[in-house]
C-alpha cells in the first residue's frame, strides 16, 4: 500500500477542511483527487506530505510516517506555489534535486521525461509558464521516487505540452510508481486516471473508476464527467437521468 489514511480530520478555527477521511491508494496506480474550492483537497494533500499534522487520525506513506518517507527519498511533490532558485538555470535545478535524493534518476533522463532537454541551460525566470511546470515536475521527479505527488500539474501548458506530459505521468506510473494528482481539469483525470476521489465538505463522496464515479452521481452513460462532478458535489444541478 502506498499511502493510506484513516480517520483524519484537520480544522483551521472554526473551519473543519477534512472530516474523518479515509483513503488508501493501492503502488502503481494513477489517482485523481477532485473536489471545488474549499473541498479539503490541498489540505488532504499536505497531510500526506508531512506538511501540516492531521488533528486526529493517522496517515502512512509505505506503512511509516509521510515524514519518514520523504526522508527516505520515497516521495517527490510538485506543488503549486513551488518557487525557484532566482537565476538558476533548468540543469541547475534538476541537479539540486537529484542532490536530496539517495537513489536519484540520471540529469538527461529527468531532462528528457520532462520536455526540457532544449531548455537545459535556459534561466527558470525566463521560462514560459508552462515551461516553469514542466521544471516543477522534473523537480519532482529527479530523485525517482516510488510517489508523486502532482497539484494542478498541467496549469499553463499547452496542448502538445500536456500530451507529452501525460505519456511520461503514464508511463512513470508503468514502472511499478504511484501517481496522486489533483486538477480542475476533470477531463484529465478522466482520461488519465485509474481511479478518482471527489471531495466535497472534506469528505469522500465518490470513489471508484471514471465510469464507476458517473454511476455514483446518477448521470446518464455519455454525459460528462464535468456534469457527473457538479452533480455529487452541488445537490442542485439536474443529472440528466430523466428520459
Amino acid at each position: 500500500m502506498a499511502i493510506r489514511v484513516t480517520g483524519v480530520s484537520k480544522r483551521f478555527g472554526v473551519v473543519r477542511a477534512v472530516d474523518r477521511l479515509d483513503l488508501s491508494v493501492d503502488r502503481g496506480c494513477v489517482m485523481a483527487l477532485l473536489g471545488p474550492n474549499g473541498a479539503g483537497k490541498t489540505t488532504a494533500i499536505s497531510m500526506m506530505l508531512g506538511l501540516a499534522p492531521p488533528d486526529t487520525g493517522t496517515v502512512l506513506l509505505y506503512e511509516g510516517s509521510p515524514v519518514d518517507a520523504v526522508r527516505a527519498g520515497r516521495v517527490g511533490a510538485m506543488l503549486q506555489d513551488g518557487a525557484f532558485v532566482p537565476g538558476a538555470t533548468v540543469r541547475d535545478v534538476v541537479e539540486l534535486a537529484r542532490a536530496l535524493y539517495p537513489r536519484p534518476l540520471d540529469t538527461d533522463r529527468v531532462l528528457s521525461v520532462a520536455g526540457l532537454t532544449g531548455l537545459a541551460g535556459r534561466r527558470l525566470d525566463k521560462l514560459s509558464g508552462g515551461e516553469a511546470q514542466r521544471a516543477r515536475f522534473a523537480f519532482a521527479l529527479a530523485g525517482g521516487p516510488e510517489l508523486l505527488v502532482l497539484d494542478e500539474p498541467s496549469a499553463a501548458m499547452d496542448v502538445a505540452a500536456r500530451q507529452a506530459f501525460w505519456t511520461a505521468v503514464r508511463s512513470y506510473a508503468a514502472d511499478g510508481n504511484t501517481v496522486l494528482f489533483s486538477t480542475h481539469q476533470l477531463h484529465e483525470a478522466d482520461e488519465h486516471a485509474d481511479r478518482i476521489v471527489v471531495l466535497a465538505a472534506g469528505r469522500v463522496v465518490a470513489d471508484g473508476t471514471p465510469a464507476q464515479v458517473r454511476v455514483k452521481a446518477g448521470v446518464r452513460e455519455g454525459i460528462s464527467l464535468d456534469q457527473a462532478f457538479l452533480a455529487l458535489t452541488d445537490p442542485s444541478t439536474p443529472t440528466g437521468t430523466e428520459q
